[in-house]
C-alpha cells in the first residue's frame, strides 16, 4: 500500500452504488478506475485536494462485474489559480469480491468505543470457523464520540484489517455519533444517502435498510446542550421508510431478493427506562411498518453493550414485532475484550454465531 493512502479503501453498500471512501495522508487528487471507466472525487468537476478523505462513487453493477478497481491519484505540490504542479499518476489495484447469493458471511461489529485490535481479533475467530467475511457491518459507536477528528480513524483501521478494500461495508451510525464537533460532519468522514444517514441497500440476494435512531434521549436532555433536533430528523426518516414501501417492487420485493435486514444501532423495538424511553409512537409506528410489509430475517443492533435476542412476544417485544431482534455485540473496554456476531447466511438458513478473539461462544439458528 502506497504511503499516502493511510487506510485500505473502505468500499461502502449505500443504494445501488458503492461509496469508496480513501483516507489519505497527504494532498492529493484522486479518482477510481473501474473497467475503462473513471470515477472521480470532485465538487461539480473541480477535483478536491485540500481533504483527508477521498470519496467515490460507483455503480455496483459495474464493479461486481468487473470485479476489480484501481485507486489512481497525484500528489498535489501546489494547487495555484494557474498552473497548478501535481505529482505523475499512481496507480494501486484491488480486487474485489462481490456478495456471493445464498452463501455468505456477514460480521457485525457496533459499540467498540475506539476499541480496534480486539474487533478485528473476533472477526479472525469468525472467519477461521466459517471462512471469509462477505460483508462487515460497523453499526454505531464504533468511534467513542466525534470530538476528536482523529477518532474516525478507528473505523477505517478496523475495515483496513477486516476486508482489505476487498469486500463491502455498511455503515450505521451510533448515538455517540452524533457527539462532538465533528459530527455535523459525518458526510464527509462517514457514508450517507444525499447527505442522509438512513438508506436502504441492495447486495446480491440480500436487500437491507439502515434505520438511525440519532440520540437515545430527548433533544432537551442537558447532556446535549441545545445541539440536536433528533425528534425532527425521526419524523423525516419515517417518511423515508413509508416511501420505502410504497415502492416495495424496487426494494425488498424486487426481483432476487431472498434475504431482508434492517440495521440500526439502537433496538427501537425494545422499550427502555427513563430518561431513554423516548418516541415510542414513532418506535411502535416503525415496528408495524416493518412487521406487516418488510417482514425481515432480523433486526440486527448494538447500543446495549450486552448481546441478546428479543423474539417476537417476549417481555422485550414492545410494539408487536414480527422478526427477532438481535444485539450482537459485547464490548468491555476496561479489559480490551469484544464479542462480536458473525452471520452465516447459506441455502438452509442463516446461523447467528457469537465469538470473542480467541472462541465460538454461543450458535444459533435464526
Amino acid at each position: 500500500m502506497s504511503n499516502i493512502l493511510k487506510y485500505s479503501p473502505a468500499v461502502f453498500a449505500v443504494g445501488n452504488n458503492y461509496k469508496i471512501f480513501v483516507p489519505v495522508n497527504e494532498s492529493s487528487v484522486m479518482w477510481v478506475k473501474v473497467g475503462d471507466e473513471c470515477y472521480y472525487d470532485d465538487a461539480n468537476g473541480v477535483l478536491r485536494s485540500s481533504v483527508n478523505m477521498h470519496k467515490m462513487t460507483v455503480p455496483m453493477e459495474m464493479l461486481d462485474r468487473v470485479k476489480k478497481y484501481t485507486v489512481c491519484y497525484r500528489k498535489m505540490t501546489e494547487r495555484k489559480p494557474y498552473f497548478s504542479v501535481t505529482g505523475e499518476v499512481e496507480q494501486i489495484e484491488y480486487d474485489f469480491y462481490p456478495l456471493k447469493k445464498d452463501h455468505y458471511n456477514i460480521f457485525h461489529i457496533a459499540d467498540a468505543h475506539g476499541m480496534v485490535s480486539a474487533p478485528v481479533a473476533a472477526a479472525d475467530t469468525f472467519r477461521r470457523e466459517y471462512g471469509e467475511i462477505d460483508l462487515l457491518v460497523l453499526n454505531g459507536d464504533v468511534i467513542d464520540h466525534s470530538g476528536d477528528i482523529k477518532n474516525f480513524d478507528v473505523i477505517y483501521d478496523i475495515i483496513s484489517r477486516i476486508t482489505k478494500g476487498e469486500h463491502a461495508v455498511v455503515f450505521s451510525r451510533g448515538n455517540h455519533d452524533t457527539r462532538g464537533i465533528y459530527a455535523e460532519n459525518i458526510v464527509d468522514h462517514t457514508p450517507t444517502r444525499d447527505g442522509y444517514s438512513y438508506f436502504s441497500f441492495r447486495l446480491g440476494s440480500l436487500w437491507g435498510l439502515v434505520l438511525d435512531c440519532g440520540e437515545d434521549k430527548d433533544d432537551s436532555h442537558a447532556e446535549y446542550g441545545n445541539t440536536n433536533c433528533c425528534h425532527a430528523f425521526r419524523i423525516g426518516e419515517t417518511r423515508y421508510l413509508e416511501s420505502l414501501i410504497a415502492n416495495a417492487d424496487r426494494e425488498y420485493a424486487a426481483e432476487g431478493v431472498t434475504e431482508r435486514l434492517i440495521i440500526a444501532h439502537s433496538p427501537f423495538t425494545k422499550r427502555f427506562n427513563p430518561p431513554f424511553n423516548i418516541e415510542e409512537d414513532i418506535y411502535a409506528h416503525w415496528t408495524s411498518l416493518i412487521s406487516n410489509n418488510i417482514n425481515p430475517e432480523l433486526l440486527l443492533c448494538g447500543h446495549t453493550h450486552k448481546a441478546s435476542i428479543y423474539l417476537p412476544g417476549s417481555k422485550d417485544d414492545a410494539y408487536g414485532q414480527s422478526f427477532p431482534t438481535v444485539v450482537a455485540a459485547e464490548p468491555n473496554r476496561r479489559i480490551d475484550y469484544f464479542i462480536g456476531g458473525g452471520f452465516a447466511v447459506r441455502a438452509d438458513g442463516m446461523s447467528y454465531v457469537l465469538c470473542d478473539d480467541k472462541i465460538i461462544k454461543e450458535v444459533h439458528r435464526i
